[in-house]
């Protein structure tokens, strides 16, 4: 008698889905929604730690600049712009101090200099902002003021005097460097946080407050003598009364 050989229909090997298997997919798919929107909340926080690896490299930036070329060399930190307030808080250059045509330093070792920006430098991601409450002079005593300078002691690119509509043209926040890289005021803080403020307005009449996805969102560093940087692990490393939803900092 002839074997007949039948074919199976195609899909006729292929299992169906049962419903514990539909079901662990549907918890899978859930868990990665989830962490979708953990990461789309954390948004703010990536914020501040890609402002405190730019504020960083523009510190080693000021110190390599005032060793290699042999004068003072800081960070400005603009406080108050007259022509462009959007950017207070968040504008940060590198500046070298004022020299004549033989390259010698026009203000004495114990004066204060004029300052000659180097760079257009780089604003801080979108709503981090620097804080003047939270930045002392001296971070470990949790005292002082970081020092400021006014727009007179600032020129542009090549020694131009600052015109009335320039953009760079305000009160700026000041971290310098010796010729020999050494930082004028060891031990100060530099700290940004998560925020939101009227950009319309200056940062002294409408200062950055925290936002409620924002809070505990703080970061920065320490500035030693020998002009390094240490990066705060932690929130609390940077003070214990960080300021809650809805204050200023």
């Amino acid at each position: 008698m002839k074997r007949q050989n039948h074919r199976p229909r195609a899909g006729s090997g292929l299992a169906a889905f049962t419903l514990v298997e539909m079901l662990i997919i549907i918890a899978i798919i859930s868990i990665l929604m989830t962490l979708g929107a953990i990461g789309l909340g954390g948004l703010g926080g990536k914020g501040v730690t890609s402002g405190v690896a730019t504020a960083e490299a523009l510190f080693d930036e000021a110190r390599t600049t005032a060793t290699g070329r042999n004068l003072r060399a800081c960070v400005l930190v603009a406080k108050e712009l007259d022509n462009n307030p959007s950017d207070d808080l968040r504008r940060i250059l590198v500046a070298t101090e004022e020299v004549d045509a033989n390259g010698v330093p026009k203000a004495g070792p114990d004066d204060d200099p004029v300052w000659i920006l180097s760079s257009r430098g780089t604003l801080l991601p979108d709503h981090v902002y620097f804080s003047e409450t939270l930045s002392k002079r001296n971070h470990s005593g949790g005292s002082g003021t970081i020092p400021e300078v006014t727009g007179s002691k600032v020129k542009g690119a090549g020694g131009s005097s600052l015109s009335g509509t320039s953009v760079y043209r305000g009160t700026y926040f000041v971290y310098e460097f010796n010729a020999e890289g050494i930082c004028a005021t060891p031990g100060a803080s530099f700290v940004i946080g998560n925020g939101s403020r009227r950009t319309n307005e200056s940062a002294e009449d409408a200062p950055p407050r925290v936002n409620k996805s924002g809070k505990r969102d703080f970061g920065g560093f320490v500035v030693w003598r020998n002009g390094r940087t240490s990066v705060f692990r932690s929130p609390d490393q940077i003070s214990e009364n960080l300021p809650e939803t809805g204050s200023t900092f």
